[in-house]
C-alpha cells in the first residue's frame, strides 16, 4: 500500500492521501513536500515508485526489496549511499512481533529487527518497509497535530522517522536488563538447564540488538557530520540528537552484554558448585561405609579358627562396631568442618 503526505505551502497544511496518483516524470511543484510511504508494497507499487516516479540504481533497488525476495533472512545492514540525485539510507527498527523461530546467529538478527529503506530528495521522502512500524505511525500522527512542520523538507521528515525508530529500542532494552536482574536473584541458589537456556536465549538478542545499535550509530554519525548535500545544515543539529540517544542506547546494551555474560559464567560456577556438593556428599558416605564394609568382611571370614565364631554377642558386637566407627569418622568430618 502506498501513502502519500501532500504538503503545499500555499495551505501550510499537509495532506494524506492512499494509493495516489504519481506523475511519471516526478517533477513537482517549487515548494511541495512528499513523504511516500511504501507499507508492504506490492511489486507493481515498488515499480511505480522506484521505477517510474523515482528511478533509483538497481542496486539502490535490490537492497529495498532484499526482504521480499529472501524471506526470514537477516534485513539488510543499515548504511547511507549518496547517489546523484538522492540519498539512500537502510535503518534496522524492531520487530514488532516475532514469528519465527530463530536458529543460528542470522535468524536471531531476523526475529530482532526488520529493515527502512528510505530515499530522500530536496522534495521528496519514500520510505519502505514490509511490517507495520510504530515509528511510522506514530510520525504520522505528529504531522497530524503538527501540520506546519511537513513544509521543513524531506531530511526533516526523515529525522522524526529516525528519532521515533531509536527510541524504540530505550524500552526493549530496559526489558532485557530487568530479566537479567531477575535471573541474577536466583542463578547462583537455583542453577538449572531452563535457565541457562534463558540466558542464552538473552544472549543471542543482546547481541543482535548491538550488532543493530553500533551500525545505526556510524550511519547516523555520518548524517551528523555533514556528508551528505541533501540533509541541511539546520537539520544536523536534529540528526545530532538523535545519534545522542543511540550512543547511550549502546553504551546500555554493552553493558547488557557484558551482564549476561557474566551471569552465564557465574551459572556455570554455581552448577559446578553444586556438582561439588553433591561428589562431597557421595564421597564422605562411602568414606564412612569403608571401614564398616572392612569389618562386615572381615567377620563375613568362615574360618574354622576365626575369634569370636562361637561367640553369641559376636553379631551384636560387629554392628556396634559398625556404629561406632560410622559415629567416629562424622564427628572427625564435623571437627575438620569438612561437612
Amino acid at each position: 500500500m502506498i501513502s502519500l503526505y501532500r504538503w503545499q505551502p500555499g495551505q501550510g497544511r499537509g495532506t494524506w492521501v492512499d494509493s495516489p496518483d504519481l506523475p511519471t516524470d516526478g517533477r513537482l511543484t517549487k515548494g511541495e513536500v512528499w513523504w511516500l510511504d511504501l507499507e508492504n508494497a506490492s511489486e507493481e507499487e515498488e515499480a511505480l515508485v522506484f521505477q517510474k516516479f523515482l528511478p533509483v540504481h538497481p542496486l539502490t533497488l535490490e537492497d529495498v526489496t532484499h526482504p521480499r525476495r529472501e524471506p526470514g533472512s537477516a534485513p539488510h545492514f543499515p548504511k547511507a549511499e549518496e547517489f546523484a540525485d538522492y540519498l539512500f539510507v537502510i535503518a534496522n527498527p524492531l520487530r514488532p512481533v516475532c514469528d519465527m523461530d530463530p536458529v543460528g546467529a542470522q535468524a536471531d538478527l531476523a526475529c530482532a529487527v526488520v529493515q527502512l529503506s528510505a530515499v530522500l530528495t530536496h522534495q521528496v521522502l519514500i520510505t519502505h518497509h514490509y511490517q507495520v512500524l510504530p515509528a511510522i505511525a506514530n510520525v504520522k500522527q505528529f504531522l497530524l497535530r503538527h501540520a506546519e512542520q511537513g513544509g521543513r523538507g524531506p531530511d526533516y521528515l526523515f529525522h522524526l522517522v529516525l528519532d521515533n525508530l531509536v527510541d524504540e529500542f530505550a524500552p526493549e532494552i530496559d526489558r532485557l536488563v530487568l530479566q537479567l536482574d531477575e535471573i541474577e536473584e536466583v542463578v547462583f541458589d537455583r542453577p538449572s538447564q531452563q535457565l541457562l537456556a534463558d540466558l542464552i536465549h538473552l544472549k543471542r538478542r543482546v547481541i543482535a540488538l548491538r550488532k543493530t545499535l553500533i551500525l545505526m550509530r556510524e550511519v547516523l554519525a555520518r548524517l551528523t557530520r555533514g556528508e551528505f548535500k541533501l540533509v541541511e545544515a539546520r537539520e544536523i543539529a536534529y540528526y545530532r540528537n538523535v545519534f545522542d540517544h543511540l550512543v547511550r542506547y549502546t553504551e546500555l546494551i554493552e553493558g547488557a552484554r557484558e551482564m549476561v555474560s557474566d551471569l552465564m559464567q557465574t551459572h556455570l560456577a554455581a552448577a559446578s558448585n553444586k556438582l561439588n556438593g553433591i561428589m562431597k556428599g557421595l564421597a564422605l558416605v562411602s568414606t564412612v561405609i569403608l571401614p564398616m564394609s572392612l569389618i562386615a568382611s572381615v567377620y563375613g571370614m568362615n574360618f574354622k579358627e576365626m575369634p569370636e565364631i562361637e561367640w553369641k554377642y559376636g553379631y551384636p558386637f560387629a554392628l556396634g562396631l559398625m556404629v561406632l566407627v560410622a559415629v567416629v569418622c562424622v564427628a572427625v568430618f564435623f571437627r575438620k568442618r569438612w561437612l
